[in-house]
């Protein structure tokens, strides 16, 4: 799938140059502490620039991919490239006013994934979610009413994913425990309930739900979600949202313990049909 990087924000060019200089880093043998003074810094700077955690220097890149023995014009020019990409800003930098810093990684990754899997235990997932439910959710922190609207704002327009010409598949499971919590009311729960089972027709959404008859399942401890990115070049990136913050486990054996989850939340969980004819039976008993 083609991306215009332009439009989807600084991460998953951050993370292919990442990985691309760290694969001819370790291929010459070279250690980060010696990449790191090549370039006026320190090993941590290096491990932060190869794990896609902050944008590159045109300078800093151009000295890597010297001492990395890089001397192919072609190959330079393309790496330059990507350099000055990571330094782009993503069509959310407009809700710069509500983003924290710890969310843009993920909303780089979540424009540009060509695959969402993810278990929510308190709520409707945020992609999922009608406006005036998100308002309910995010109306539960306090804060300014301009600054909740923008929240709002950002969620529905995150949810544009869903709906453009190329769109991620997204499968998602949900705890019955979010579907019997009224947010808002009655009659905003019976609509909220309505659009899930619409949603879930699309060919590109899976919806299921974990029933309190499951018991206790794998992923039980809090929202999980793993995001693919695009190209077949990176690994999954797991995502776990924090009440201030979000953490990504980038350890290879955590990461497939996290996908190792996902996958037994799809045999503990209804399929997908059961799914649907639960979701019609909770909004009848509304």
């Amino acid at each position: 799938m083609a991306l215009d990087f332009r439009q989807t924000g600084p991460t998953v060019p951050r993370m292919i140059l990442g990985n691309r200089l760290r694969a001819l880093r370790e291929a010459r043998g070279i250690t980060g502490a010696d990449a790191g003074r090549e370039i006026r810094g320190s090993h941590s700077k290096i491990s932060r620039l190869e794990m896609g955690r902050t944008g590159f220097k045109a300078r800093d890149v151009a000295d890597l991919l010297t001492l990395y023995g890089v001397l192919d014009e072609g190959e330079r020019a393309t790496l330059l490239a990507l350099a000055r990409e990571s330094n782009s800003q993503g069509w959310w930098q407009y809700y710069h006013d509500v983003v924290p810093s710890w969310l843009h990684v993920y909303l780089g990754l979540e424009q540009t994934a060509t695959v969402i899997r993810g278990y929510e235990l308190q709520f409707v997932p945020g992609l999922l979610q009608t406006e005036e439910y998100a308002r309910a959710v995010i109306g539960l922190d306090p804060d300014e009413e301009e600054r909740l609207e923008r929240k709002v704002q950002l969620r529905m327009a995150r949810q544009q994913i869903l709906r453009r010409a190329q769109p991620p598949y997204l499968w998602t499971v949900i705890d019955e425990t979010a579907l019997r919590r009224s947010m808002g009311g009655r009659e905003l729960m019976r609509r909220q309930l309505a659009y899930l089972i619409e949603v879930s027709h699309l060919p590109h959404v899976t919806v299921q739900v974990v029933p309190f008859s499951a018991g206790a399942h794998s992923a039980i401890a809090g929202p999980v979600t793993v995001l693919r990115p695009p190209g077949g070049e990176l690994p999954d990136v797991v995502y776990l949202e924090q009440l201030t913050g979000g953490a990504y486990p980038d350890k290879p054996g955590e990461v497939e313990q996290y996908r190792h989850v996902m996958n037994r939340l799809a045999v503990e969980a209804m399929p997908p049909a059961e799914t649907e004819v639960f979701l019609r039976n909770a909004l009848r008993e509304l």
